[in-house]
């Protein structure tokens, strides 16, 4: 049954190939890449793409927080947010004053469950190449090659399984509140309801939503709030939803067929600052028999796999694989990482089936991907009717720096394949492949990372910051409405999204229930107030690579 796919970490591929758990939105042909269409998956079910994603679990550097607060979310900074990484995780790992150990989310590393000495290899490398190691790229140096942390349960009855925020918080919460906590699923918000009579003294204030069930889809039903109407609808369906019950751009809004009456609040930045990480898959053949191909070619040891997960909740099947990451720079002029590389021991396609062309029969993937694009996309509804799919333009690779910090880190790469570590273990590259011409691999070959984010964008007012919420997430124009989720986020971090969506869930939890918000933390790194950042390329390049 797909129900025990969307727990089996192993099986992330599946619940994304079917449409029963993934909204599969289509994406305007992307001109930079020659037309192509980029797949945009994006969770549909509770927990949303924390239930079809990676697992993986990335905060995100220090320095993106801090400039989130100097872009107009004021109170986001680095030292601000920390509390609420600590508060939502349970860390199995080693203590740390960065890490929490009693939080929903479960945090651990990978067990190297596959007994291969590739995740080391490729670590090792990685030093060799001069880019040092990293223990915890989540505490307090995030720059280095070492461990991939997942989102996976260590513990308690879903030990093994897939922790999603359905899972972490929404279960439990229905189990010890079910009396006053009610979900209906199969039903989709239609717009946003206001009280526009009788309020020339303020702005319009939401008090409801109109939704329809799948049930009777004709029937258009209301539900009422007693005091705010919170979106949570992601990158994509958050600011559709806005465009619909009247906050956007007047002149679009119009095109779609709102009223002038209809229209509440003019504000040309809903849907806008659409960002994404790209990224696109290296993959090099391996000589000795270490990878875990021959596991994807025996319909035999995947039962095994399947059967020791479903009795122990261990195994091939209790991990994503991804158990080695490494955070670098690109080039000297970089602040911090802006390049990410997910490590596999096995050459695989975005489809979880179909294997690399490996001569030895064996192969691992890199997932080489950039962290801090500059190129900015928008999704504007077609209608206004929400059930329908918006216009999405992600505008990929449309800056020319994109370009050059793709070609980078495709060379870093390829620099840390040619290391000692790795000699006698990688044979000839499958993808890009060395001869290929390097801009025409990555115009046909790079592919998302599933990381919108930025639509809603989070600010001090609207002509300034070009912001459609406020730091509290409240949405600028309108009273008892807020957005919780990475459209807010002024830009994206250099890492997976899973993370810090939760931390600003967290915090602004705390608004929501009118809480004193967490105590900032200063010194966590001993006579050093600010977070790690080398003072030159040089520094975080401990030395010159061993092969060049």
């Amino acid at each position: 049954p797909m129900e025990l796919f969307l727990k089996m970490p192993t099986a992330l591929a599946w619940p994304m190939a079917t449409q029963r758990y993934n909204w599969a939105f289509q994406v305007d042909p992307e001109p930079a890449l020659g037309g192509r269409v980029v797949s945009c998956p994006r969770g549909k079910g509770l927990g949303g793409s924390s239930s079809i994603n990676g697992m993986v679990y990335v905060r995100g550097h220090a320095a993106t927080f801090d400039e989130w607060h100097q872009m107009g979310a004021v109170g986001w900074s680095y030292r601000q947010v920390l509390p609420y990484f600590i508060k939502a995780e349970s860390w199995e790992g080693p203590p740390s004053p960065y890490r929490g150990t009693d939080g929903p989310i479960h945090v651990k590393n990978g067990d190297n469950a596959a007994q291969t000495p590739l995740f080391d290899l490729f670590n090792q490398a990685g030093a060799e190449a001069g880019y040092g190691f990293t223990d915890d790229y989540n505490a307090g140096r995030q720059e280095g090659f070492g461990p991939f942390a997942m989102s996976i349960f260590h513990s308690g009855p879903n030990k093994g399984a897939r922790c999603s925020t359905a899972t972490a918080y929404l279960h439990p919460a229905l189990e010890q509140h079910g009396h006053i906590l009610n979900v209906e699923t199969n039903a989709m918000t239609k717009r946003v309801l206001f009280e526009t009579e009788n309020r020339s003294d303020g702005p319009p204030r939401a008090i409801g939503v109109e939704y329809v069930h799948g049930s009777n889809p004709e029937l258009i039903q209301r539900l009422y709030a007693n005091k705010e109407v919170i979106v949570c609808a992601g990158s994509i369906q958050s600011p559709q939803l806005l465009q619909v019950s009247g906050i956007g751009d007047r002149d679009h809004l119009s095109s779609i067929g709102l009223s002038e009456e209809e229209i509440l609040v003019d504000n040309p930045h809903v849907g806008q600052n659409l960002q994404d990480h790209l990224e696109i898959y290296f993959q090099q053949e391996v000589i000795p028999p270490i990878s875990i191909v021959p596991v994807m070619q025996s319909y035999w040891r995947q039962f095994l796999v399947g059967l020791e997960w479903v009795w122990n909740r261990t195994g091939l099947g209790a991990t994503n694989h991804m158990e080695s990451v490494a955070f670098v720079r690109s080039a000297p002029d970089k602040k911090f990482p802006d390049v990410q590389f997910h490590f596999l021991p096995i050459g695989i396609s975005y489809d979880g089936v179909t294997l690399a062309p490996s001569s030895t029969g064996h192969s691992l993937q890199v997932h080489v991907g950039t962290g801090c694009s500059k190129s900015r996309g928008y999704v504007k509804a077609k209608s206004r009717n929400a059930l329908k799919a918006p216009q999405i333009r992600f505008n990929y690779m449309s800056h020319e720096e994109d370009w050059a910090d793709m070609r980078n880190a495709i060379g870093i790469a390829r620099q840390v394949m040619r290391q000692p570590a790795l000699k006698g273990i990688v044979g000839q590259e499958i993808s890009p492949g060395k001869d290929a011409d390097l801009d025409e691999c990555i115009r046909e070959h790079v592919e998302s990372a599933y990381h919108p984010c930025g639509t809603c964008k989070m600010g001090r007012n609207i002509e300034e910051d070009r912001a459609v919420v406020d730091p509290s997430g409240r949405v600028l124009g309108v009273d008892g409405l807020r957005v919780v989720d990475a459209s807010v986020f002024p830009v994206i971090t250099n890492g997976n999204l899973n993370a810090p969506v939760i931390m600003v869930a967290e915090r602004v939890c705390d608004m929501i229930l009118g809480k004193e918000l967490l105590k900032p933390i200063d010194n966590l790194l001993e006579g050093d107030r600010e977070p790690w950042v080398p003072p030159s390329f040089e520094a975080d390049r401990e030395r010159e690579p061993l092969v060049a």
